[in-house]
């Protein structure tokens, strides 16, 4: 095995208290082991867990926090054993870097749903003891296994965010069978997820719908992504034409909303997938029973479908919508995302910012 990344410094960007502030950061890189690869990162996207985990809101956060886990890069060195990958490969790294690979869950490629110990990318313990820091930095050391290869027709920067919005929106269509051409899609919120939702929707041929609480989302919803439908969600006499006329329904929106009125708009057997983080989920039981609808939730996705999607993305040219930052702007992005001030998902160039 090479010892050249063995103890070698990383310079990255992170928070070192509940401020959330950011600023360079110098720490150690575990040691590379037979089966693992080291990335240097070009590009990372802004997702809603840096936010989560540099301002401690959870009240679980290992300081200093360095952020990140929509991570593109290029393999700057393999291990003895990788089969996989060879230096100079574009390649992406998610939301986890490990998990136990012996339990069901891991040997059927949802390693994201492993009991046993799945890794985060940021703020988890690493094989080492150390604790996992994301891509505001300079590279990473990650076992081949939860290494993705980017198509090399598919732009790293926009690469970036499929390794968390777009997998956590491809996972339940593909397992809740949302691809079936001719069937209709509801998409709740508008944002890095949401956007997402559309685009692959739009991409498996449904009829789509997106519902929004702003007016100002209808033009780039209807002519940018190519939405069918756009419906103000405060609309209530909009909303009830609408009853019993989707097949399916994808939740993004961040904030707390109710649940009653979407899950009216299902047919029968309609499926309603949260990909949200709301404080609490209220409806009433009604809702489930009229129709025999269903409410469900996903988080990210296992290996072997983030692979698939992101072969998916090259060969039908669908790409996020992105604003490409410099990592000294991330803490502003941050406030920005906030507001809901983005179209739709800010990435950080970590090559050319951190020089």
């Amino acid at each position: 095995m090479s010892s050249f990344q063995e103890g070698k410094d990383c310079l990255g960007w992170a928070a070192r208290d509940a401020s959330g502030v950011l600023s360079p950061y110098h720490f150690k890189r575990r040691a590379i082991g037979a089966d693992d690869i080291s990335v240097k990162i070009t590009y990372c996207g802004i997702c809603y867990g840096d936010i989560v985990y540099t301002r401690n809101k959870h009240e679980d956060s290992k300081y200093p926090v360095v952020p990140g886990h929509e991570i593109a890069g290029i393999v700057q060195e393999v291990g003895s054993n990788v089969q996989r990958f060879k230096t100079g490969d574009p390649v992406g790294v998610g939301t986890y870097i490990n998990s136990c690979r012996n339990c069901d869950e891991c040997n059927e490629g949802l390693e994201v749903q492993c009991p046993n110990g799945m890794v985060p990318t940021i703020n988890a313990v690493d094989v080492d003891g150390t604790i996992t820091k994301g891509g505001y930095s300079g590279f990473i050391v990650v076992h081949e296994r939860y290494c993705y290869k980017i198509p090399e027709n598919y732009p790293l920067a926009l690469a970036a965010p499929l390794l968390c919005s777009g997998i956590t929106v491809y996972t339940p269509m593909i397992h809740y069978k949302m691809n079936q051409p001719g069937k209709s899609l509801g998409v709740i919120g508008l944002g890095g997820l949401g956007h997402m939702a559309v685009k692959f929707g739009k991409a498996f041929g449904l009829n789509v719908t997106v519902f929004s609480t702003s007016i100002s989302k209808k033009e780039e919803a209807l002519n940018v992504l190519g939405a069918d439908k756009f419906v103000v969600s405060t609309d209530e006499e909009e909303m009830k034409t609408l009853s019993r006329t989707l097949d399916f329904i994808i939740d993004s929106a961040s904030g707390d909303h109710p649940f009653d009125p979407y899950m009216s708009l299902l047919k029968t057997n309609g499926m309603f997938v949260m990909v949200c983080y709301p404080k609490e989920v209220k409806l009433d039981p009604l809702s489930l029973f009229t129709g025999m609808r269903s409410i469900t939730g996903s988080f990210t996705g296992g290996t072997k479908l983030t692979q698939e999607m992101l072969e998916f993305c090259a060969a039908n040219t669908k790409y996020p919508e992105i604003e490409v930052i410099p990592i000294e702007y991330a803490y502003e992005a941050f406030e920005r995302m906030l507001k809901g001030d983005v179209k739709y998902r800010f990435v950080i160039d970590i090559e050319n910012s951190l020089k």
